[in-house]
């Protein structure tokens, strides 16, 4: 028999013990949570105008390196995209843009945070862009990763392991934990079923 139980949790991680779970699924579920929950992520930037010293890629990377906050109920992983905007406007005095002037066109999918650093602007320089954000998985690049950490560790007793997830503030430490679970449900049923068809042919 196997069981599950929290044994501390706050906003930012999560730590559970995984009781008569063999170490292939317990380590299976480490690796799902890291990188296999969907999150958003900035994917696609359309550089308007760019007067900085930064060049376009950088900026695009920047942008896609942000963690933006998720809501996996409301939107479909194939069927994605919320739209982003910045505009430094005209600068007059030296600043650093922050995450606070990316403005999304969903109330949900937003930066965690508004202090995120994105450009230094001399006066006179301007940075002004659209990008797309989808669902996708850190399996395709870490930008889509759902954890900073995914950790586990063995106890004293047989099958029974720790698993420590931090969040990188897309989703709360507990939805990666409970999505990651069903998502490794879903990927054995494929697999018996895939197993299945094989043996019928």
């Amino acid at each position: 028999m196997s069981f599950i139980k929290v044994l501390n949790a706050d906003d930012k991680k999560i730590a559970i013990k995984l009781n008569g779970v063999s170490l292939q699924y317990a380590n299976a579920l480490r690796r799902i949570c890291l990188n296999g929950v969907p999150v958003f992520a900035i994917d696609t930037v359309d550089i308007i105008e760019n007067s900085s010293v930064i060049a376009d890629e950088d900026i695009t990377h920047r942008l896609g390196m942000i963690p933006l906050k998720t809501e996996l109920s409301r939107f479909v992983e194939s069927d994605s995209r919320v739209m982003f905007a910045l505009d430094s406007g005209d600068t007059q005095s030296p600043r650093t843009i922050t995450s606070a002037e990316l403005s999304s066109n969903d109330e949900v999918v937003k930066p965690i945070s508004d202090k995120i650093p994105i450009a230094y602007l001399a006066p006179g320089q301007r940075i002004r862009v659209e990008a797309y954000a989808r669902l996708g998985r850190g399996t395709e690049h870490a930008k889509w990763n759902s954890a900073n950490i995914s950790v586990l560790t063995d106890t004293d007793k047989d099958d029974e392991h720790v698993l420590t997830v931090e969040t990188t503030g897309a989703l709360k430490p507990e939805e990666i934990v409970l999505t990651g679970i069903d998502e490794l449900a879903k990927r054995l049923e494929d697999f018996k079923e895939n197993l299945g068809n094989l043996k019928e042919e």
